[in-house]
């Protein structure tokens, strides 16, 4: 098996190539959980000998992981003492132009994502944002777009704002033993959201002027229901009219249909019969109103929907199809989605347009906007809901108080202590997590609902992927074959490296295009004969510059639903962005960072 070569690559290395392209293909065309995915790749390698036990799970153990578990403690401190809302509330503003409400709500957003997560930073700024633009007079597509692009551009200030630079930094550590300061990437990245920031004023044409799916169910004001005629229902065998159900209050009649699916006629004459479906469109207080007074039941027979008919009792909730999600496709009549969660969906709505339909019989897409009915006490943040639907509504009303102030000083001693170069990032954090408990910015359960288990196999997955890239030669023969298109120019090769990374990071995890690029990178720098260090700083910025589509970064899922976006619109402003950022990075690097050859 040892003697096994092809095209420059053995056994191992053609493992680790097949099992690369496994794991990315399953990633862009199922819906499969990518932690598992990661999960099965490590798996792969370490059975098949690629990785002994100790490189297998070696990613589980490095400090970038554990160091990006422990922040998420920190971040749950910030979160429930009402810091982020604070700054939020206090920073937008009113501009008069759009140019001002661009720098008014970019800088703030990349300010805070250069700590935090910029997917928590998104999720806050989302709903803000959406009131923000009526109050403007600007559609929210004009902003939602350019809020996700600040996220992305302010994560790369630091290291600790965006998991590819832990994960660079900590395999660039472990390679030479010398430590990134956690501000080694705070004026590139400064320098790049500036041109981004000035770049998005120039192209606001480009951006979108969509009607949100919020508006669409605000000007209608009106909702769909459907209901079931139980078989004991006392109007079976009346007519509509003779029933009363023809004309309702603040609701219409729009479809009905008998035990064989096929539409009936709507007059007053047409007979009703048990297991009839009536589906209304109008006032949701007035068709549940309907379930009590003519004593029907949701077509879907929900407990809460039969028992507590009184408007405390229930909640509406906006929710948006995330990609991936296993509701894609499928109708909510065809799935038990509805039993499984207790709630009911009363209407869709679709690129700004309320969906008229019968609720059951819609054929969910990604970014749809659907209306939940949701018991009083509805807990949304479930890992089989979030997978499928994301709410931006939330129960958590911080307090402003003494704890808004403790949690502020926690997260800027830690960063200062670490940018000082008092103390490691990783035993910076440690403190600052223990501190948020202490000082009860966070409970115990807030903390460990906070860590995201998911993200940190990714992580520990991705540091995997990127040593077996290394050992088994392929980062290497990839250098090598860079190195014969882009000659012994390195700046070229700067440019050529971090021009394939922004593009393979439309597609797939930053996280991973980092680890999957660090070796390549690294190798072709020191077989040019230079430092690699200014090279990885590049690198770092581009895997986290992907732009041109929504599939690119979980912020912009977070937007499009509430943008009403398509695909295009990503594309139309994002492709001339992500050769804008490319040569900001490549220009400002050299210049902090000059190149200089290996002693």
């Amino acid at each position: 098996m040892e003697s096994f070569m092809f095209l420059g690559f053995d056994l191992d290395a053609w493992i680790t190539i097949a099992t690369v392209l496994g794991m990315f293909s399953i990633m862009l065309f199922t819906k499969w959980r990518s932690d598992m995915v990661f999960l099965g790749a490590i798996g792969v390698l370490y059975v098949t000998g690629v990785l002994d036990a100790k490189e297998a799970f070696s990613g589980f153990s490095g400090t970038s992981v554990v160091t990006v578990g422990v922040l998420f403690v920190v971040v749950a401190g910030l979160m429930h003492t009402g810091v982020l809302q604070w700054i939020v509330k206090h920073l937008l503003g009113a501009p008069d132009s759009y140019s001002k409400a661009v720098v008014r709500l970019m800088l703030p957003v990349a300010a805070l994502s250069s700590f935090l997560s910029n997917t928590t930073v998104v999720t806050l700024f989302v709903n803000i944002v959406k009131m923000w633009a009526k109050k403007l007079g600007v559609a929210p597509s004009k902003l939602l777009i350019p809020l996700s692009y600040a996220s992305g551009m302010g994560g790369v200030c630091t290291l600790i704002g965006t998991p590819p630079n832990l994960i660079i930094s900590g395999l660039y550590e472990e390679k030479t033993g010398e430590a990134m300061n956690i501000l080694t990437t705070t004026i590139p990245g400064l320098f790049c959201l500036a041109v981004g920031v000035l770049s998005v004023i120039a192209m606001r044409r480009l951006l979108p002027d969509r009607k949100t799916s919020e508006n669409a169910f605000e000007q209608t004001r009106e909702y769909t229901g459907e209901l079931l005629v139980p078989s004991d229902n006392p109007h079976v065998g009346q007519t509509l009219g003779e029933a009363g159900l023809l004309h309702v209050k603040g609701s219409t009649l729009i479809e009905m249909y008998h035990y064989d699916n096929v539409p009936s006629p709507i007059t007053e004459n047409e007979f009703i019969m048990g297991g009839d479906h009536l589906v209304y469109a109008g006032q949701i207080e007035d068709i549940l109103e309907m379930v009590e007074t003519h004593d029907l039941v949701s077509a879907n027979q929900l407990i809460f929907t039969l028992d507590e008919k009184e408007a405390n009792n229930y909640r509406l909730f906006t929710a948006y199809v995330t990609f991936g999600s296993s509701l894609i496709g499928k109708t909510m009549n065809s799935c038990s989605f509805e039993k499984d969660n207790n709630v009911i969906m009363v209407a869709a709505a679709r690129l700004g347009e309320r969906i008229k339909e019968a609720p059951g019989n819609v054929v969910l897409q990604a970014g749809d906007t659907l209306l939940l009915i949701c018991p009083k006490h509805f807990n949304f943040n479930t890992a089989s809901l979030s997978r499928d639907l994301h709410f931006f509504e939330s129960e958590d009303v911080p307090y402003y108080g003494h704890g808004t102030l403790i949690s502020s000083a926690i997260m800027i001693a830690m960063v200062a202590l670490s940018a000082l170069g008092i103390m490691p990032l990783l035993q910076c954090a440690f403190l600052a997590a223990a501190a948020m408990l202490v000082c009860r910015c966070c409970n115990m359960e807030q903390a460990m609902k906070a860590i995201n288990w998911e993200i940190l196999i990714v992580f520990a997955g991705s540091a995997v992927l990127g040593l077996a890239i290394q050992k088994t030669g392929i980062a290497e023969c990839l250098a090598n074959g860079i190195l014969n298109i882009c000659g012994t120019n390195p700046i070229v090769l700067m440019a050529a490296v971090c021009l394939v990374g922004t593009f393979v990071t439309e597609f797939i995890s930053n996280t991973a295009a980092g680890a999957m690029f660090f070796p390549i990178m690294y190798e072709a720098a020191e077989k040019l004969g230079y430092e690699p260090f200014p090279f990885l700083v590049a690198l770092m910025i581009s895997v986290s510059s992907s732009f041109a589509t929504p599939i690119g970064s979980p912020t912009h899922m977070l937007v499009y639903g509430p943008g009403g976006y398509r695909f295009s619109d990503f594309l139309r402003i994002g492709l001339p962005m992500n050769f804008i950022i490319l040569a900001a990075n490549i220009f400002i690097v050299n210049i902090l960072y000059p190149l200089t050859p290996l002693h």
